[in-house]
């Protein structure tokens, strides 16, 4: 067998009996790139459909085209036309399947609603064009028009160069449309003004934005994707967004932006579905073309004509409204021919059967390679849940290049946990590995719940601690044991999580303090109601309910891991875990985390063997501002204890109470501290020593 050469097969002798494959799509996506660039000499050069077609200015007026190789004529029509078919709108065919018309400048003017009437053989339709940069939705009889953008004045940006920080990356999820306090649909403007200085004071370094590309059904969370090149205009207008953005990079947040390149709605009227007649001009036309469990259809990424529609598409939002990358959806969807569905993924062989979407694996490489190719310090996430080797692996080493993969197994663990296992069964050391358990080359985005865990029909993690108790019991003064509880474990769970992360971490908006209710989108079965469709920042803002508790616990914990440099690079090193005492130790760094699980048992003295020196409290769950007993003296620095039987770790004797979890800084070493902390007599009374000395200190 003929040595590995690519460096994700060197690194894991388990991948060596998939050697060919692994090679064989490396090269698929080499040649495909090679074939693409033939003329243009780069994916970027390539990547330039958004300037051909759709409606363009020119010198002396305007331009339009359209790919539409099934039809037989198109007109435009809209305000300019009366909304009637004209022979002056006809476009033309100028070969390739490609349709033109040229039209003088006072013929059409910015903000004019226009569509297109396609004809084919045997029918016709009304057609939003494939490439319309702004789509609008008329609040009476709810039908959708392109809108021709060009306004005289375009956005000044008053950001030019950003740099995202990753080290390490904090994301806060958010959509704009329910991210105010009003029963109503939020603005690009409200979310800048109102909710992202909440974003930066509570630590997070970048916005991830749902359902931005425009989407004609707003409960489908924007993941049924109509114009894949027009900003929703449901939150304002192209100028608002980019304010946004601008204002986000003047503060120093990233913006990530929800891309759906793994379906697309089936409207045909709106969307792709049959923009030109035919069933397969963007989409598979056989059996393939439906999604079976999203209703929507399926792109043939096989195409050159759909990879230059989608390569483009990643260009328009980075080099248009400036994102700093993108969170690739549905991508578990697009590796497999059965999107993943009733797969168990449960050994190797299940990514290497046969069964994978070569040409979706293809479009994935050159889509990161031509992200970072634009900007080196571009972020792509995969939302990927099968878990395939190389997703998140460099493009040279043998993998597809995202930069991170969601750990999708860890909400999902601790759902399970929350549902399965009693408090007294939490096990730490499984808590330990689930968290930590990932491949070595490829970075991942941690996170208790996102979106997905807050949707009708599943519940946030408060809410299967406390449930209903929350409506009654979340003044500061009322005393209850279930919202305690609940407390006490929402802030030890999400710090274990973003402690342990090796890439980044991610909160979805309102979660962080305990938000109360699900998402619930207007639709026929609420009553097309908004209650549910926004975030009460009212509970957090009042300082009388608990809520303000969680609010602060995560502020204080982000900015404790956003300050310390290259967090998610530091190693991991467990110092304890023990099963039948609920209790977890790990370092990071010069950082102790340490974790007591149990419900109701606290220790006292309790000796976890850390390297020698002195430590310092720096976070507390117990804290009384985060909702805490006050039990921990943080206050008192702890001196390690020297065993004979141990040559380079000490015991750091701590008093740990029930369900809670402490952050210890080691700030002196060995050598720094006085040589008489060093001889400890009897073990017993060592900590005590040890504790009278800092104390008196």
């Amino acid at each position: 067998m003929e040595e590995p050469t690519l460096a994700i097969i060197k690194n894991d002798p388990w991948l060596e009996p998939f050697a060919p494959a692994i090679e064989g799509r490396h090269q698929d996506a080499l040649r495909k790139e090679a074939e693409l660039t033939s003329e243009a000499g780069s994916l970027s050069a390539f990547a330039n459909a958004h300037n051909y077609f759709g409606m363009h200015r020119t010198d002396d007026g305007w331009v339009f085209r359209e790919w539409a190789p099934n039809a037989t004529g198109i007109t435009l029509v809209g305000d300019f036309s009366n909304w009637k078919e004209t022979l002056r709108y006809q476009l033309s065919p100028i070969g390739n399947g490609v349709w033109e018309i040229c039209l003088k400048a006072d013929e059409i003017h910015h903000g004019d609603l226009y569509k297109m009437i396609v004809h084919w053989p045997g029918g016709n339709g009304e057609r939003i064009p494939a490439y319309a940069n702004r789509v609008v939705q008329d609040p009476d009889s709810h039908i959708f028009s392109a809108q021709v953008w060009s306004p005289d004045r375009p956005y000044r940006w008053k950001v030019n160069r950003f740099t995202p920080d990753t080290r390490p990356l904090l994301i806060y999820e958010c959509h704009i449309g329910m991210a105010q306090e009003r029963e109503g649909i939020g603005s690009y403007t409200e979310f800048r003004d109102k909710v992202l200085p909440r974003i930066v004071a509570d630590g997070y370094t970048a916005i991830q934005i749902m359902a931005i590309q425009e989407h004609p059904y707003y409960g489908s969370f924007g993941y049924h994707v109509s114009s894949f090149f027009a900003a929703s205009s449901r939150f304002g207008t192209p100028e608002d967004l980019k304010s946004l953005i601008d204002a986000a990079h003047k503060a120093g947040i990233a913006v990530i932006m929800d891309i759906v390149h793994s379906h697309a709605v089936k409207n045909e009227v709106e969307g792709l579905g049959r923009l030109d007649g035919s069933y397969d001009q963007y989409f598979y036309g056989d059996s393939r073309r439906e999604h079976p469990a999203w209703d929507s259809l399926c792109f043939d990424y096989g195409k050159d004509e759909v990879l230059h529609f989608l390569l483009s598409n990643c260009k328009y939002w980075m080099e248009e409204y400036r994102f700093d990358g993108f969170r690739f959806d549905g991508v578990t969807s697009m590796l497999y021919y059965s999107h993943g569905l009733g797969e168990s993924f449960g050994a190797y062989d299940d990514y290497y059967n046969g069964h994978q979407d070569t040409n979706a694996i293809t479009y994935l490489t050159l889509a990161n390679k031509l992200i970072h190719e634009l900007n080196p310090k571009a972020i792509t996430i995969a939302e990927e849940m099968s878990g395939m080797p190389g997703l998140a692996a460099r493009i040279t080493d043998g993998g597809m290049g995202f930069d991170y993969r969601m750990a999708m197994g860890i909400p999902d663990y601790w759902i399970k946990l929350l549902k399965e296992k009693k408090d007294e069964d939490w096990k730490p050391g499984s808590i330990y590995w689930e968290l930590t358990n990932r491949r070595a080359d490829e970075k991942t985005i941690s996170y208790v719940e996102s979106h997905d865990q807050a949707l009708v029909g599943d519940k946030t993690v408060i809410f299967r601690l406390i449930d209903d108790q929350m409506y009654w019991h979340m003044m500061k003064d009322d005393d209850n044991m279930a919202v305690a509880r609940g407390i006490a474990l929402h802030k030890m769970v999400r710090l274990v999580t973003l402690s342990t992360i090796n890439g980044g971490y991610l909160n979805f908006m309102g979660n962080e303090f305990g938000h109360p209710e699900w998402i619930d989108f207007p639709r026929e079965g609420n009553g097309w109601s908004y209650k549910y469709a926004r975030r009460q920042w009212d509970l957090v803002d009042r300082k009388e309910l608990k809520y303000c508790w969680l609010n602060d616990f995560d502020n204080a914990m982000v900015h404790l891991v956003g300050d310390t440099f290259d967090f998610q690079a530091l190693p991991i090193r467990k110092l304890w875990d023990k099963d039948d005492d609920q209790v977890l130790a790990f370092m990071r760094g010069d950082l102790v985390f340490v974790f007591n699980f149990h419900p109701d048992k606290s220790f006292t003295g309790y000796g976890i063997l850390a390297p020698a020196g002195e430590y310092s409290t720096v976070l507390s769950t117990d804290n009384p501002a985060f909702g805490g007993n006050g039990n921990i003296d943080e206050e008192i620095n702890h001196l390690t204890i020297h065993d004979p039987l141990y040559d380079d770790v000490e015991w750091l004797k701590l008093y740990i109470p029930s369900r809670t979890a402490m952050v210890l800084r080691r700030i002196k070493s060995p050598a720094a501290r006085p040589k008489r902390a060093l001889k400890a007599p009897a073990k017993k009374t060592a900590a005590k020593t040890a504790t009278k000395k800092t104390t008196k200190k």
